[in-house]
């Protein structure tokens, strides 16, 4: 696992010197809301830019046009002091050796049974990098080719960071040129806002997602984490996570949310397989309008994260190949759901435009 950038604003143990530092920033100039700057460079030398976004509120985003991933995120706790809360790498190189955490996720996220569809009569067969299935959009993917990056022009309360990418007919296998747009707004209410939008000249499947893993202490384990979802159903899977189908209640099992519950509280009848939580959960009125889905509550810092998304599903997954030490909430489509006839169509056309939203809005108390 690697480790958390490190940063944080004033002291963190002491309140006193966050609040003097505020004062005197709060008569300085104002906040200069984003820069630029190499990150590094590809292999054939195309540069790699990293966009560093700030609010008034003195909370930090960055983003590379490597994968469109979100390197860093510092979010305050109840006394204002600031610590990176998601998985990041301070190097290109890390994230070219295949670290490719808070990616965005494309063309489908999630798994496709046995990497393969069909659609409009035809039969596509996908790069099959998950034992016989498919996962995250292949072996490359969204997540490893790089991708246009420019800052946009917003209003004096934002920062935003527009990226875009062309996934060519074929690629990974899929049908259609798919044009991507992906952008991360940050404000002064502490969101960090998710938007995006494709389109197509072939029918084809699109399921987008980032692929960040939070811990909103920084360091340690994400066990003692409290956890509400907007979910009393999930869609049950096989041994290889693929769905069967059904769509099922999460009461009286360790799926169940509903009410602020420990992540490790019943982590344990999870294991040995899948080892701790990997599941899709339905969110409750999802997929039609932006809604809250998730609250992940860090007791001893007082971060509080509320996920808002237009998607129908999100993704617990507790990092269970490192010890726990980070979550995802992946705001989704339902897996392999191209070839499931009763789960939410993820299929785009010519003529349409896919958007999809999520906001990761950050607090303490």
């Amino acid at each position: 696992m690697l480790p958390f950038s490190s940063g944080f604003f004033g002291c963190a143990g002491s309140r006193l010197i966050v609040l003097l530092a505020a004062a005197v920033y709060s008569h300085a100039a104002p906040v200069k809301r984003i820069e630029e700057q190499q990150f590094g460079a590809m292999s054939d030398g195309a540069p790699v830019k990293q966009f560093t976004m700030r609010n008034a509120k003195g909370t930090v985003a960055k983003v590379i046009s490597y994968g469109a991933i979100l390197s860093e995120l510092q979010a305050p706790d109840r006394h204002g002091a600031m610590t990176n809360v998601v998985l990041g790498a301070t190097t290109l190189d890390e994230y070219l050796k295949g670290f490719n955490a808070a990616a965005v996720i494309g063309r489908v996220a999630n798994r496709i049974a046995r990497a393969r569809f069909t659609l409009d009569g035809v039969e596509y067969k996908l790069a099959a990098n998950n034992g016989p299935n498919h996962l995250h959009g292949g072996r490359v993917g969204f997540a490893r080719v790089l991708w246009r990056a420019q800052a946009l022009p917003v209003g004096e309360r934002d920062a935003a960071v527009q990226f875009s990418y062309l996934s060519k007919d074929g690629e990974e296998g899929y049908p259609g040129n798919l044009n991507v747009k992906v952008t991360y707004t940050l404000t002064d209410d502490n969101e960090l806002r998710i938007d995006y939008e494709a389109a197509t000249d072939k029918a084809t499947p699109v399921n987008l997602t980032n692929h960040a893993y939070f811990n909103l202490a920084g360091r340690g384990d994400v066990l003692d984490h409290e956890l509400w979802l907007a979910a009393a159903r999930y869609t049950p899977a096989d041994d290889q996570l693929i769905p069967t189908g059904e769509i099922a209640s999460v009461k009286g099992t360790p799926l169940d949310f509903t009410t602020p519950t420990r992540v490790g509280a019943r982590i344990e009848q999870l294991k040995p397989k899948p080892g701790g939580y990997d599941h899709n959960f339905v969110i409750d009125n999802g997929g039609q309008s932006l809604v809250v889905a998730a609250r992940l509550v860090e007791p001893k810092s007082g971060r509080v994260m509320e996920v808002r998304t237009t998607e129908p599903g999100v993704q617990l997954y507790t990092g269970n190949h490192l010890q726990h030490g980070a979550l995802c909430l992946e705001t989704q489509h339902y897996p392999d759901s191209v070839n499931q006839r009763t789960f939410p169509s993820t299929i785009l056309r010519p003529g349409q435009t896919f958007r999809s939203t999520t906001v990761f809005v950050f607090s303490a108390k």
